[in-house]
């Protein structure tokens, strides 16, 4: 059972950011949720393809969420491609023209607006996939054992 559905309120973006994740599983990314970067700033989802391209989705609830929110610029530059994923409630008009769009709900998502590329220089690219890596080592391995307390110390 859910933690919705056993009476626990979750919050809507993470509701979102699970859409989202079953979306990129759907086509065969690896998908991890609030993905730590290395200027501070902590990633919504963080998606990786086979090729190692690199997709981040910043989840927007609302338009509160939005309009609060400045940081998604500082996400361009650990990805190929950003995107933003909200609710089909939301104004779309509001996401940047220079950002993919994603309608996502908590049981799924979809792209309805491509993101543009931006290529990873390559020594980037190899920064951000060891980190991602070695945090989805760690939550397996939490999984696993409980006990486990590490988070990525990059």
């Amino acid at each position: 059972m859910a933690p919705s559905e056993a009476g626990a309120k979750v919050q809507p973006g993470v509701l979102l950011a699970r859409g989202v994740c079953r979306m990129v599983a759907a086509h065969g990314l690896a998908g991890l949720t609030e993905m730590p970067l290395a200027n501070g700033r902590r990633a919504d989802v963080m998606a990786v393809d086979r090729t190692g391209e690199i997709s981040i989705v910043e989840v927007k609830s609302s338009i509160e969420d939005f309009r609060a929110d400045h940081k998604w610029p500082d996400y361009r530059e650990f990805c190929d491609r950003l995107f933003f994923a909200v609710p089909e409630t939301f104004p779309v008009e509001l996401i940047p023209e220079d950002c993919g769009l994603i309608l996502a709900d908590g049981f799924g998502a979809e792209i309805v607006r491509p993101a543009p590329e931006h290529r990873l220089a390559a020594a980037r690219r190899k920064a951000v996939t060891l980190r991602f890596a070695h945090l989805a080592a760690l939550r397996l391995q939490r999984l696993v054992d409980p006990a486990i307390t590490a988070e990525a110390a990059w």
